[in-house]
Order: structure tokens, then C-alpha cells, then sequence
């Protein structure tokens, strides 16, 4: 059940940041400073990638993973999300098991991430109109998921305002479900029963995990 869940959150917020109506051009032109105008920025990117190298994608499935590295993990606090994700154990590690743990789950996202790509279709996204967010260390960026025949999705894309004035995403709210809340439960009870090391062991196995097409292929 916890997978069947965690897919369906990846797979919304794989749409969030892959399908918005507003252009954007490179990295330079794209407003950090800006929850908002960040999300849809690299959404916009992430969305011409994927269409730019739909015949690379068909010759090697595992070139999603490039894309997922390239376009959204710049814009991504999985150090963050990491920590989050360890929770109370995150005290409990070394400098050496966190930074461990830190690149072991950003590699899990990318694999998830990229894997998730393969779920397109050709739903379509509306963002709701953007909040003052000054004086303010984390909003919630809200956007409706709508597709043809099925009911709308809501949800929040969480961001945080870093040390230097610039945002980045780290969780996705779907539906009232946190993706990080769901995956901390999992990460939490292997540590608390197997400790740090397998878990990161595990992370690692399953980022080494090839990209298949069939699945979204058979779902259609």
C-alpha cells in the first residue's frame, strides 16, 4: 500500500514540475528568488527537455535519469528532505553515515523521479495566483492537476527560503499526503530496525535500478 501511495505522489509531482503553460528560457533566466516564478520556471525546462530528448529516452530509458539530474535536482533540497526523512535517527549518525545517507536518497529521488517520467500523458496543470511571500522561510506553491475523464488532483508543492535569499522545493502535499511523511514511516523502521547502513545500502540498490518503459506502456 505505502508503495502504491509514494508512486502516486511522485507521479504528481513529476506532472507538477513537467507541465506549465508559462515559457521560461536557461538557468540564468530563471528567478530563485521566486517560490513561484521557480516552480513554473523549471517545470517549463524540465518539460522541453523531456520533449528534446524523446528519441535519446526511447534508445535508453536510463537517460531520464540524466534529465531528472540536469533540469530538477538544481532546484531540489534533498539535504534537506534527507534530514527530514531520518527524523529523531538523523542525531544518532555520523558526519560520514549522513553524507552518506544525504547522496544515497538524492540518488533514490533522481531513479524515482525519472521512472515516474515515464507515466506522461497529457494532463495539464493551473497554478493558483502567488501570495506575498515576504518575511515569509517556506510557502506552499498550489496547483491543480487536471486530467480528461478523471477527477482533479489538488496539491502543495512545499519550498523553503535558503540562508542566501533563494528557494528551493523538498516536499510535495497530495491530496493531504506528504511524500516525505510517507517515505520518513519507511525510512524511520528500517533504521530502527536495521540501522543506518543497510538502509543506505538499500537506497543505493534501488537507485541502480534500470528505467522501464513497459510499465507506463502497460498501464495504457
Amino acid at each position: 500500500m505505502f508503495n502504491k501511495i509514494f508512486s502516486g505522489l511522485v507521479l504528481v509531482s513529476t506532472l507538477v514540475l513537467s507541465f506549465v503553460a508559462h515559457a521560461a528560457g536557461n538557468d540564468n533566466e530563471i528567478d530563485k528568488t521566486n517560490p513561484y516564478a521557480l516552480v513554473e520556471a523549471v517545470s517549463q525546462k524540465t518539460f522541453a527537455r523531456f520533449n528534446q530528448d524523446k528519441q535519446l529516452i526511447a534508445d535508453n530509458p536510463d537517460h531520464l535519469k540524466v534529465i531528472v539530474t540536469e533540469e530538477l535536482m538544481p532546484y531540489i533540497d534533498y539535504k534537506y528532505a534527507s534530514y527530514k526523512v531520518l527524523g529523531q535517527y538523523l542525531r544518532d549518525t555520523t558526519k560520514d553515515e549522513r553524507a552518506r545517507f544525504v547522496e544515497a536518497f538524492r540518488g533514490y529521488l533522481i531513479s524515482t523521479y525519472a521512472q515516474a517520467f515515464t507515466e506522461y500523458t497529457d494532463q495539464t496543470v493551473e497554478f493558483s495566483p502567488a501570495k506575498d511571500f515576504t518575511g515569509e522561510k517556506m510557502v506552499n506553491v498550489n496547483v491543480r492537476i487536471i486530467d480528461k475523464g478523471r477527477p482533479d488532483i489538488s496539491l502543495q508543492f512545499k519550498a523553503r527560503r535558503l540562508k542566501d535569499g533563494t528557494w528551493k522545493a523538498f516536499d510535495l502535499v497530495a491530496e493531504g499526503v506528504s511524500l516525505l511523511s510517507s517515505k520518513k514511516s519507511e525510512i524511520t523502521n528500517l533504521v530502527r530496525q536495521k540501522g543506518i547502513e543497510p538502509v543506505i545500502e538499500m537506497l543505493i540498490e534501488r537507485t541502480a535500478t534500470h528505467i522501464d518503459l513497459s510499465t507506463s506502456e502497460q498501464a495504457n
